[in-house]
């Protein structure tokens, strides 16, 4: 049995405690956290101890701006229009991010070159060392400047995205729930929304075009003025992709081609007979195939809180003592507005413990998922608050989207909280593990565009069209017709705020899948022993090495065709017990 005793609301932490900063410190000016990184830079280490100490102190710097960038970062997605929100982003930005780039530089040498170094136990300070070397490898004077243009231009995505909204039954409403209205079960009525919501992103096109190509450019010097070829190369680096390379990542993309591509055939095929439809389109993708109305899990946002909380306690009660505490604390932004960003994430927040979650809820089963997913992060951010080392709380996204896929997968199992029905539950149950393929293909898609992209760097506007409709194709089942569509097809890719904000993150999301779905396996066969796997691989936080943390969790970093093949036919006999 889990011993659930040492895991309660007494296990939550409390917000970290201040040894070096004052303990009201606030981040407003420059001038104020000047003098701290100067301490720091001038202090004497004259022992192990000192060197400990200084490490300590240097984190618990790094913890207290990293929260504070983030409550910026969250305040101006959650109103893209809130002017106070932005300035503050901006002078976060443009006149605190490279000076403390700088300073973090000279830090990082001072740790490498300091002769006790050696002699730290490196079970808990061979990543965090790790980590400091490769910041020094890559950093450039030149680059500062650069990348807080680019980081600057990423926010200006968020702003189109969140303004555009379309107009259904005389209402105007975002993107987001526009979108679950494609569960309708009127062809017309979801063909005449898939093309609203199309026509409104094409709005857009031209701007959204102009500001990838400066980013492109911006980044590709990034890359050159830090001695690489390419920005891909450049990028993989600096995300510390210490445990595979980008040819691991080519090869996942054909195992996902040849593997996962003809099981989504199969579903398509089967889909089409259910609905006794000639050829599927694109708006035939998420409607019920026996003609059922849409799901609604929820009817608002405190429902949508409330029942993922009952959900996540019967998992394990520490699970949903952590989003209730969120709740409490008002760390749950999770309904749609205007004005408010697309999309959903969970920042967590290194000082105080206690994470954001972001999201644009619409009632539907999707907006259950992403909450189930991204309190998946929120947990992972609880577990490892207790890591002196901030370092030690950054995970790879390779561990951070296990976190919140695998927890997709194992609540399945308490469903019924959002679903009395039966029917209901089984149709829910075979669109999560539907999504659990489907996904797959559009990673690769993804990924692999921006590998062409970035090895690329002097491609044409239309030679990005045409290479970008060529992987999509290669990624795309045959069994869905888009002819007539291909006008928005040219342009998908720009829904994908990944490629603009945070390049080449988004390939983790496969591996993790992949990851989740052995989990799940496990889960089938011994359900205790698979959730503590979980929490101990996650508490482990970034002091392993990728593969261990994985095998902690009792499955392997793995992305062979034989694998693939093997997970694939798992989720497929899942699937045929549903159907």
């Amino acid at each position: 049995m889990l011993n659930n005793t040492t895991m309660t609301t007494t296990a939550i932490p409390q917000p970290r405690q201040f040894n070096f900063l004052p303990k009201d410190f606030k981040l407003n000016l420059w001038s104020a956290l000047e003098p701290y990184y100067e301490e720091l830079l001038n202090r004497p280490i004259n022992s192990v101890s000192d060197l400990e100490h200084w490490i300590l102190d240097h984190s618990e710097l790094d913890a207290m701006i990293s929260e504070d960038f983030s409550w910026r970062y969250i305040r101006v997605t959650s109103d893209s229009r809130d002017q106070a929100a932005n300035d503050d982003y901006q002078y976060a930005a443009q006149e605190l991010a490279p000076r403390i780039t700088a300073y973090d530089y000279k830090l990082n040498k001072k740790l490498a070159d300091c002769p006790f170094l050696e002699q730290l136990d490196p079970s808990l300070y061979a990543i965090h060392i790790r980590n400091a070397r490769n910041t020094i490898a890559l950093f450039c004077d030149e680059n500062i400047p650069l990348v807080t243009e680019v980081q600057l231009k990423s926010k200006e995505y968020g702003r189109l995205f969140s303004e555009m909204t379309v107009g259904v039954n005389g209402v105007q409403m975002t993107l987001q729930k526009a979108g679950a209205l494609l569960e309708e079960t009127d062809r017309g009525y979801r063909e005449s929304i898939y093309h609203k919501i199309n026509q409104r992103i094409l709005q857009d096109t031209e701007s959204l075009e102009e500001l990838f190509d400066e980013m492109l450019r911006q980044r590709h010097l990034i890359a050159r003025n830090a001695g690489f070829d390419n920005f891909r190369d450049y990028r993989f680096q600096s995300l510390g992709r210490f445990d595979y390379s980008a040819g691991d990542c080519l090869a996942f993309h054909d195992a996902i081609e040849f593997e996962i591509l003809p099981l989504l055939d199969e579903l398509n095929e089967h889909r089409r007979q259910l609905l006794e439809l000639q050829t599927l389109r694109p708006w035939d993708l998420n409607v019920d195939t026996c003609g059922q109305q849409p799901l609604r899990p929820f009817d608002n946002a405190q429902e949508l809180a409330e029942k993922t909380v009952a959900c996540l306690s019967r998992l394990h009660p520490y699970f949903g003592e952590v989003i209730q505490m969120m709740r409490e604390k008002g760390h749950l932004d999770i309904e749609s507005r205007m004005g408010k960003r697309p999309g959903g994430y969970n920042m967590p927040l290194h000082l105080t413990g206690v994470p954001f979650i972001f999201m644009n809820a619409a009632n539907s089963v999707s907006d259950m998922r992403t909450l189930l997913h991204e309190s998946g992060h929120a947990i992972h951010s609880l577990l490892t608050h207790e890591h002196q080392l901030s370092s030690a709380k950054r995970v790879p996204f390779e561990v951070a989207e296990l976190a919140a896929m695998a927890m997709e997968l194992f609540t399945m199992d308490h469903w019924d909280i959002f679903f009395h029905n039966e029917e209901q539950l089984r149709r829910a149950k075979i669109g999560q593990l539907e999504n659990v393929l489907k996904v797959l293909p559009w990673i690769a898609t993804i990924d692999q565009f921006q590998h062409w992209i970035y090895t690329h760097p002097d491609h044409s506007r239309e030679a990005r069209k045409e290479k970008w409709m060529e992987i999509l194709h290669h990624f795309s089942s045959n069994l869905v017709d888009y002819s007539g569509l291909e006008h928005y097809l040219e342009y998908l890719w720009h829904k994908q705020l990944h490629i603009f904000e945070a390049p080449f993150y988004f390939v983790e999301y496969g591996f993790a899948q992949l990851g989740a779905i052995a989990l799940w396996k496990q889960y089938r066969e011994n359900p205790e022993q698979t959730i503590q796997n979980y929490i101990n691989a996650l508490k482990l936080g970034y002091t392993q090495p990728i593969n261990d943390i994985y095998k902690t969790a009792g499955i392997s970093f793995n992305f062979s065709r034989e694998y693939v093949r093997e997970l694939g036919a798992f989720v497929k006999s899942e699937l045929m017990r549903l159907l």
